[in-house]
Order: C-alpha cells, then sequence, then structure tokens
C-alpha cells in the first residue's frame, strides 16, 4: 500500500507543475496590457509603471514564471488589486462556504443518483427505466444558470417557500465558529443556541444545492444503472437468486457493494468539479464562495485573484482525484498489484 501512494505521489508532482504552468501562461497571454485594464485607460504613466514593478510585468517572460512559480512553491498566490488583501487569505475566508456547498450537492446528488439508478437497473426496459434514463439525459442537458432561476421564481418568488440567496438571515447574527455554518449549528445546538442557524442555513443551501447537484445527480444515476446491469448478470447473483435468497438482499447487499466501485470514482471526479463549476450558481443565489469572489475578480480585471482563484481550484480538484484514487485502491485492492 506504502509503494502504491508513494508512486501516486511521484506522478502528482508534474501533474501540478503543469497546472500551475497552465494557469501562468493562460493570464500571462492574455490579450491587452493586464495594467492598463486593472488602471483604467485614464491612468498615467507613472501609475502604470508602478503597477507593472509590482505585478513583474516589467521583467521578461521567462524571469515572470519563474518568479511566479517561486512564490507559488511558497505558498504566496499575490495581493488582489482590489482589496489588497492576501489572496490566500481571501481563499482562505471564503472555502468554507464552496465546501459547504459543493458537499451539500454532492451528497443530494449521490443519494437520489444511486436511488434512481439502482431503480432503473432493476426494472430494466420498464417505463421506470425509460423515465428515469430520460430524467437523466434531461438533467445532464439542462444549463445549470436556467434551472437555478427557474427554481428561484417558483419556490422564492411564487410560493416563498425558501430564500432567494445568501447563506443566513442577515437578521440573524452569531460568531462563526469554523465559518462552515451547519456545522456551527450543530456545535451550537449542542450548547443550547442553534437550532435556528442550523435550519436557517439549511434552508438556504436547498435551492443551490439542487441547481449545482442536478448534472452530477443524472451522471451518477446513469453510471449506477450501467454498473448494476453488469453486476447482476454475474454468476453469484444468480446462484444467491436460486438459493432463495430474498431479492432485496441480493440486489443490495449483494450486488449494490460491488457497483459502487465505479460510481465512488464518479462522485468524486463530481465533487472536484462542483468546486470549479459553483461560479454560476454561487453568482446567482449571491454565495459568498470561491466562485463569487472569481466572478467579481473578473468583472474588476483583478488579473492576481483570478489568477490565484483558478490555481486554487485546480489544485484542489488534483488533489481530490489523488484521495479518490487512493480510496478506490483501498476499497479495491487488486488495483493496487496492477
Amino acid at each position: 500500500m506504502l509503494k502504491f501512494v508513494v508512486k501516486r505521489l511521484l506522478l502528482l508532482l508534474p501533474t501540478l507543475l503543469g497546472v500551475v504552468t497552465l494557469v501562468f501562461f493562460m493570464i500571462a497571454l492574455s490579450p491587452g496590457d493586464p495594467a492598463r485594464v486593472m488602471l483604467g485607460e485614464r491612468a498615467s504613466a507613472e501609475q502604470l509603471k508602478k503597477l507593472r514593478a509590482e505585478l513583474g510585468l516589467d521583467k521578461p517572460l521567462g524571469q515572470q514564471y519563474a518568479l511566479y512559480l517561486g512564490r507559488v512553491l511558497h505558498g504566496d498566490l499575490g495581493k488582489s488589486i482590489l482589496t489588497q488583501q492576501k489572496i490566500t487569505e481571501e481563499l482562505r475566508q471564503r472555502l468554507p462556504a464552496t465546501i459547504e456547498l459543493a458537499f451539500t450537492a454532492t451528497i443530494f446528488a449521490s443519494i437520489a443518483g444511486i436511488v434512481l439508478g439502482v431503480a432503473a437497473a432493476r426494472k430494466r426496459n420498464t417505463w421506470v427505466d425509460y423515465s428515469t434514463m430520460t430524467g437523466a439525459l434531461f438533467g445532464v442537458s439542462m444549463p445549470v444558470f436556467w434551472l437555478a432561476l427557474v427554481l428561484i421564481m417558483i419556490f422564492s418568488v411564487a410560493l416563498d417557500w425558501l430564500p432567494t440567496g445568501g447563506r443566513m438571515d442577515v437578521r440573524l447574527y452569531f460568531t462563526p465558529i469554523t465559518n462552515f455554518f451547519l456545522l456551527d449549528g450543530i456545535i451550537l445546538l449542542f450548547k443550547g443556541e442553534g437550532g435556528k442557524i442550523f435550519f436557517n442555513a439549511l434552508k438556504h443551501l436547498i435551492l443551490p444545492s439542487i441547481a449545482l447537484g442536478t448534472i452530477p445527480l443524472a451522471i451518477i444515476a446513469r453510471t449506477t444503472r450501467s454498473s448494476m446491469l453488469e453486476v447482476l448478470k454475474q454468476d453469484y447473483v444468480k446462484t444467491a437468486r436460486a438459493a432463495g435468497v430474498p431479492e432485496w438482499k441480493v440486489v443490495y447487499h449483494y450486488a449494490l457493494k460491488n457497483a459502487l466501485l465505479p460510481v465512488i470514482t464518479v462522485i468524486g471526479i463530481q465533487f472536484g468539479l462542483l468546486l470549479s463549476g459553483a461560479i454560476l450558481t454561487e453568482t446567482i443565489f449571491a454565495w459568498p464562495g470561491i466562485g463569487k469572489w472569481i466572478y467579481h475578480s473578473i468583472s474588476a480585471r483583478d488579473f492576481p485573484a483570478v489568477q490565484g482563484g483558478i490555481l486554487f481550484i485546480s489544485v484542489f480538484f488534483v488533489l481530490i482525484n489523488l484521495a479518490v484514487d487512493l480510496l478506490y485502491s483501498v476499497i479495491n485492492p487488486r488495483i493496487r498489484l496492477q
């Protein structure tokens, strides 16, 4: 197992180097003068010269890359032009909100997707199968921003059941402990004062989680169905049925346990994608996470913040894939021997 982990970590190094290089050149080679774009057309020559010196834009491209790589290796992503705060601090403040949203959306997508996928596999070529797969196709094809607006129009505007955005009602104030509002609500609940906080945070999470989790739900449902159909053809499943084992036990105890192996990989990848795909959802629902921060940084032409945010999400995605790879090898030891 240790040899497998070391091998995966060594393979991770060139991937991370490639991510850093791609992010740097993606911003550095973008059209126009970043200093001019950030300061505007009326900026003086002195202001432009000063900003170029601060960002290192007055140096050759190769030297800029070497300096940027050195800063990244020391954990320094630079400073935001807009707020003058360190980008690492900006990310630290907003990361809990993004993780909370992505995690909740993943839980919703995983539970619903596995249930629908198993149902479709058990009732193959029936109306249950056809309707589930049609719904999955519709879910994959539906734009997130359109679904988010439809959910707001129905459940927030027409029915007035759920809030239109934000993490918490502005009238409900509390001092965050972990910055994960659901977890803070649970912690405070044991102290006798967190009930309102937990349920208010949960209420604000429902619509953005559904909007963000719909596409992963459809993908997980289709993957679960395909995997279940493959497993249900195996000899040990036929033997269990012939031996008189109850159908629910055959499906959920024997078949589903083995069918979940590829599904776990898909869930891990989708969680990583949700962290980067939350930009639209966070913007529409005014969710104070990394996605909304990157959107505002792009609007303000804050290139260091955009560069740092994209790099952070990319590295986070690579690390999640590594974690899923290691988890898969624990569940299925044969992977380590290949």
